[in-house]
């Protein structure tokens, strides 16, 4: 990208933005024992806390871009900082398990409001939104590496709550920067109604579009792996190859760290090549990793499936500009955040359904699952390119 220029301080902050709303997010299951002593509960009333919280944030991707629409990116994203801060504070503070667990899916909705926004402003900046959307989407791995080890130091030196503030002390200056160097955005559709906006008919019409529905397919097969390797990765290194925690953890690390790394060259490579033949590439690693993660043994076959998954799970730069490449630019706000709401809301059952399998299986089994959806996505981008099916 050449000299620093405005269009680098908005796709570094907006990236900064992503990293502090998933921050918040991701300190909170480093002290989940923690916060059960605490309040004298089960995992069950802890799971639920978190379940809602990333359906709650799932759901926040379509009002996010409706509101964009009427007001502008800027002032969305800086309201998504904002209080993202404001409720991991609160969190912070809980009193009771019961406000903590409100506080919580609180605390997903508000934060959900970022990442379609982000997205539609990086596209009014950049012509080359696959490039732009893997640099931005490198703030939530890079969040992964360094929440979790911030987290379980802070707890071991001054406990769990303010493990959790940590979600508020990245995201305030955030905001403050962002504040002060992102110009002010002109809002797609300031005077229409939002009950236009949400009306059945013209929301099943875009989902319903072939183009989209196909993406959408594709989204989802991805996106229930991301989200099943990110909740299981460690469980299945301990269980099924019998790796320590701490090896299983440093093994995590890694994956994120080449899934924040791969990213931004993933999304070039989309816009070089095209954004199909990238993803069946991201696929084919994956069948691979995963291959070698469920089949292989040994520290170095698995660091190579890590470095493998790694690249794979960076399917998002890819794929999400193909959704922006079938809108128009009036529809790329709440369009996108309403299909980002669709196909997340999916593949949230990922964590439930692989852990469902490793209990009634094994934990080979259940990663044996991520082959065939995988499998998935290469036979429909094949069958799309070799009939000439136009998806």
């Amino acid at each position: 990208m050449g000299r620093w220029t405005y269009r680098v301080t908005v796709i570094t902050l907006c990236t900064l933005a992503f990293f502090a709303t998933m921050v918040a997010r991701l300190v909170i299951s480093p002290v989940v024992p923690e916060i059960e002593a605490a309040f004298g509960v089960s995992s069950a009333i802890t799971g639920i806390a978190l379940t809602g919280m990333w359906m709650a944030y799932s759901l926040s991707q379509f009002p996010s871009g409706l509101l964009a629409d009427r007001y502008g990116e800027r002032l969305v994203i800086l309201v998504a900082v904002g209080l993202t801060a404001v409720a991991s504070g609160a969190l912070a503070l809980s009193p009771s398990i019961w406000l903590f667990v409100v506080l919580t899916i609180v605390l997903g909705a508000v934060a959900g409001l970022h990442y379609s926004v982000a997205t539609t402003l990086l596209t009014k900046e950049f012509d080359d939104i696959g490039t732009a959307i893997g640099i931005h989407n490198s703030g939530a791995p890079l969040a992964g590496l360094l929440a979790p080890l911030a987290a379980a130091a802070v707890a071991g030196w001054v406990g769990w709550r303010y493990s959790i503030a940590l979600g508020a002390v990245t995201a305030a200056p955030i905001f403050l920067l962002f504040a002060w160097k992102v110009r002010g955005t002109e809002p797609a559709r300031p005077n229409q109604p939002m009950r236009e906006r949400i009306a059945l008919g013209p929301v099943l019409e875009l989902l319903t579009r072939p183009q989209i529905a196909f993406t959408a397919l594709l989204a989802i097969c991805f996106e229930f792996v991301w989200q099943a390797t990110a909740s299981f990765l460690p469980a299945f290194l301990v269980a099924h190859h019998g790796y320590s925690i701490g090896l299983a953890s440093a093994m995590f690390s890694a994956y994120f760290v080449v899934h924040g790394l791969t990213q931004p060259a993933v999304g070039s490579l989309s816009d070089r090549f095209g954004r199909d033949r990238v993803a069946a590439g991201c696929a084919l690693l994956g069948i691979a990793g995963y291959g070698l993660l469920v089949g292989g043994s040994g520290l170095p076959t698995l660091g190579v499936a890590i470095l493998l998954v790694g690249i794979a799970m960076s399917w998002g730069a890819a794929v999400l500009p193909r959704f922006m490449d079938h809108l128009s630019a009036e529809e790329r706000g709440a369009g996108f955040g309403l299909v980002r709401t669709s196909y997340m809301l999916v593949s949230a059952t990922g964590s439930a359904v692989v852990g469902t399998v490793a209990d009634l299986a094994s934990w080979g089994v259940a990663f044996s699952v991520f082959l065939a959806l995988l499998s998935v996505v290469v036979c429909a981008l094949g069958a799309n390119r070799a009939l000439d099916l136009g998806l």
